[in-house]
């Protein structure tokens, strides 16, 4: 069987995922986010708790957003966005 490889640091589906109108949560260490395509977007959310969506919107605990174009470099751009986010939650 062969060992499953990270798309990239939060192992995300490639662009063509989103384009086609799929949702997709995950986390990364204590990060929580969700990234959704609407408007030509991808509409991205995180937060710092571990709970589902759902109840983190409910709670009002989502700690950033962030929209970027539906594209490679809208794409990249949210890994990075993402990749600050976990960045200040292990520094303190």
């Amino acid at each position: 069987m062969e060992e499953h490889k990270p798309r990239n640091a939060f192992d995300i589906p490639a662009v063509f995922y989103f384009e086609v109108g799929n949702t997709h949560t995950g986390s990364r260490g204590s990060l929580r986010y969700r990234v959704k395509p609407g408007d030509g977007k991808l509409l991205t959310e995180a937060w710092h708790e571990d709970v589902c969506y759902e109840i983190a919107k409910e709670r009002g605990i989502i700690t950033a957003a962030g929209e970027f174009p539906v594209s490679e470099e809208g794409f990249q751009q949210m890994l990075a966005f993402l990749q600050g986010e976990y960045e200040k939650d292990s520094t303190g």
